[in-house]
């Protein structure tokens, strides 16, 4: 029987850095993977994937030089599913072969099947061809991911019913699409099919869509997605869905009836902990499939962690990436430094989101008083290189202390633009670091001195006045 130091179940990103951090310390590490999942759903089903899929739309359709060459421009006119998944497959097989290679060469081994805990301590591996295997560890990491909710009342069919795995496997591109949930993964999808001229419906029984960001960056969005043909339906709940022969009939609990070639359900999803009978080895999931876990992600068994996105929020590669490293580090008993600073969400809609730190909503019911700078792409030469003229930073600052608090990004590259505010507010920068730097010219990132010095000049002037006292009273003037 073998034995491991750790044994990571799920090969996603959170579990690849747990297994390759235990072995960095010296440790016999293992992860347990089915044979068709190795990189876990990451890079089968969803980030890698989606991510692929929406570069090859913004390639395909010029969608991001139609302000240049005008709103005919095209470099495809007829976009197939073939064109989007040829690039789809080709990045999913090379991350899969990263992996591998990546967990071989740290000498972390892969066992192939599903596993099922046994007991506290006791693992059961089943492989697709029926034969089973026990193994043992010291300690286990538990990152086995999610999978996209599915109501019983839905008859997925994986061609005119689909979740956000099947969407990948479609055989056309719809003429018209309804999506049930305005989540991140709703809204990224929502936008790439509306860019590919899908007209799209979004239904969301929630008065606002993505209500964790920033209210000025979202109605952006919403802007540019109303801009495109999409349809919003808030506040509605979907009864039920009916398939005909010519297409599908959304019904909604209000009445309203939305026919369309194809429905997508993006209304949650679920920890795959089902299969894992966590029970056996003292666990108990939640409704969703979710574990708790402590600052060290560590469950209610001392030598059991789970990571990544079977823990639920922030669900994030990047964010999983880390929690395994933390995990494994924790597990052995290594010290670990805390976590610099707030950590980045990037929603890859077209156009993209990103920010980190806190909101306006957030500061002002926290009683923070800040100030608001906003760099806009138009302003810069970079913008109108791009062809990007509705793209936005925006910096939130403390009135008195001068730290940034908050950056929200909206258009190209936002998701890689956010580090910069990221780094200076991890270090505890100032809004006078962002004024005084020089940003290579042209580029985006002169965003950031653009926004700082809007800030500053807005705080300049109240300073004055406060100095000056030279407020000033309002009067009220007589028609007469």
């Amino acid at each position: 029987m073998d034995h491991f130091d750790l044994l990571v179940i799920g090969s996603g990103p959170a579990g690849q850095k747990a297994a390759i951090a235990a072995a960095k310390l010296g440790k016999r590490a293992a992860v347990v993977e089915r044979r068709d999942m190795v990189g876990g759903v990451c890079i089968n089903t969803g980030t890698i994937p989606s991510k692929t899929m929406r570069e090859a739309v913004l390639y395909l359709t010029g969608l991001n030089q139609r302000e240049l060459y005008g709103e005919s421009y095209r470099l495809k006119d007829d976009i197939t599913v073939g064109d989007l998944s040829a690039r789809t497959q080709h990045v999913i097989g090379r991350e899969i072969d990263v992996v591998q290679n990546q967990l071989s060469r740290n000498r972390v081994q892969m066992l192939i099947g599903s596993a099922r805990f046994t007991g506290p301590h006791e693992v059961d591996i089943a492989t697709s061809g029926g034969d089973h295997k026990t193994v043992t560890a010291d300690n286990f990491v538990i990152a086995v991911g999610t999978r996209p909710a599915r109501p019983e009342s839905v008859d997925f069919d994986g061609a005119t019913v689909v979740d956000s795995d099947q969407i990948l496997g479609m055989d056309r591109v719809p003429m018209s699409m309804v999506v049930v949930g305005a989540g991140v993964i709703g809204i990224e999808y929502a936008s790439m099919f509306a860019a590919l001229g899908t007209k799209v419906t979004v239904v969301e029984k929630r008065p606002t869509m993505l209500d964790f960001c920033d209210r000025e960056i979202i109605e952006a969005l919403q802007y540019q997605l109303r801009d495109r043909g999409v349809t919003f339906r808030f506040g509605e709940s979907v009864k039920t869905v009916e398939k005909h022969p010519s297409g599908t009939l959304t019904i909604l609990e209000s009445g309203k009836k939305i026919p369309a070639d194809t429905v997508l359900y993006s209304a949650g999803r679920q920890g795959v902990t089902d299969e894992l009978d966590v029970a056996a080895a003292g666990l108990t999931a939640d409704a969703r499939g979710r574990l708790t876990v402590d600052a060290e992600f560590r469950t209610t068994v001392d030598h059991i962690f789970a990571v990544g996105d079977v823990i639920g929020f922030p669900a994030l590669a990047a964010t999983s990436m880390e929690q395994g490293r933390r995990a494994a580090y924790h597990a052995f008993g290594e010290p670990v430094g805390e976590s610099e600073g707030e950590q980045p969400i990037g929603i890859y809609s077209i156009p993209e989101v990103s920010f980190v730190g806190k909101t306006e909503d957030e500061l002002t019911a926290a009683d923070i008083p800040f100030e608001v700078g906003v760099g806009r792409y138009r302003e810069l030469a970079r913008g109108a290189i791009m062809g990007d003229s509705y793209g936005m930073l925006k910096l939130l600052i403390d009135a008195n202390s001068r730290k940034v608090l908050g950056v929200h990004v909206f258009g190209s590259n936002a998701c890689e633009l956010v580090h910069v505010g990221q780094t200076v507010m991890g270090l505890g920068g100032t809004v006078d670091y962002l004024v005084d730097a020089v940003f290579n010219y042209p580029t985006l990132c002169e965003a950031y001195k653009v926004a700082a010095l809007d800030a500053e000049n807005k705080m300049r002037a109240i300073s004055r006045v406060a100095t000056t006292g030279n407020v000033g009273e309002l009067r009220l003037e007589s028609p007469d």
